[in-house]
């Protein structure tokens, strides 16, 4: 074929081998969408798809560990007949009021330690002390005070979810930036202005680590209280499915506790990137 016949009109209009073509984009594409997905939720989703294949080709005993779609269906049942929903709303009224609670009081009395040093060295070793001090070694003596209602299951988990949030507030407020507040003490400002527009902006992004922590260990608490005297709750509900060798209902009620747990965390992570943008800029 000659020079003049490939670059003649007609030899444009067909498609010689690589010529015009452009590179496809979708491969790209969809591996930059799906990379960062498979790299965060690949594992999990290996996990759980190991789990369903294990348990129905019976390499485990699907007695112990049934199927996800048993349990799934287990769990879709409890909450379209009803059963689970006021055992979810009584866990998330005492983790909630305890939580609540915690935040009321942590939050504040740790920006007071962490700004005034003869208090925190005052009441350091009082904290560490009952820090150390495991709640649920303490409940039965919540049990003695309080009595066996909600008081005590409340208290339990209140007690629990102090101290990360207190303990994080205070590193917080430890950590700001010295210069900078006497900088702002250099052109006049005054304790209240150092403390609205330095201290508690820079405390910020760690209190909301002790949040997240409180979050946690609230509805790790939960579940202890609940399964000690208790004849209703998500905890309640494990142990009374446990006795009754109702594994997907049991397995059912702990998943509905990790789905809550991953949704309190999302909330307190959004309402971080909400609040700490400043924060996010910098890094």
């Amino acid at each position: 074929m000659s020079f003049e016949t490939l670059n003649s009109p007609l030899a444009t209009s067909f498609d010689l081998p690589g010529r015009n073509r452009r590179p496809s984009t979708l491969g790209p594409w969809i591996a930059g969408r799906l990379g960062p997905l498979v790299s965060r939720y690949g594992l999990i989703v290996g996990f759980l798809v190991l789990w369903q294949i294990s348990s129905k080709l019976g390499w485990v005993n699907p007695t112990i560990f049934p199927p996800l779609d048993l349990i799934i269906a287990a769990l879709w049942e409890g909450i379209s007949s009803g059963a689970l929903l006021d055992d979810i709303a009584i866990s998330l009224q005492r983790s909630g009021l305890a939580f609540a609670s915690a935040v009321a009081i942590g939050i504040p009395l740790g920006l007071f330690m962490g700004q005034i040093r003869a208090v925190e060295q005052a009441l350091d070793p009082l904290l560490q002390f009952f820090r150390q001090t495991s709640a649920l070694a303490l409940y039965p003596v919540f049990i003695l005070l309080l009595g066996l209602g909600e008081a005590s299951k409340v208290f339990v988990i209140f007690w629990a979810t102090l101290f990360p949030l207190l303990l994080a507030t205070i590193g917080g407020v430890k950590e700001v930036d010295t210069k900078l507040i006497e900088m702002a003490r250099t052109y006049g400002a005054g304790p209240v202005t150092i403390f609205r527009r330095i201290v508690l902006p820079a405390s910020v992004p760690a209190i909301f680590v002790g949040l997240r922590l409180s979050a946690t260990t609230a509805l790790l608490l939960l579940i202890a209280a609940e399964m000690i005297g208790a004849n209703k709750g998500i905890g309640f509900q494990v142990m009374n499915a446990q006795y009754n060798f109702q594994v997907p209902l049991m397995f059912a009620a702990i998943l509905l506790l990790a789905l809550l747990g991953l949704a309190a965390n999302a909330v307190l992570v959004l309402l971080q990137r909400k609040l700490c943008r400043w924060s996010q800029i910098n890094a």
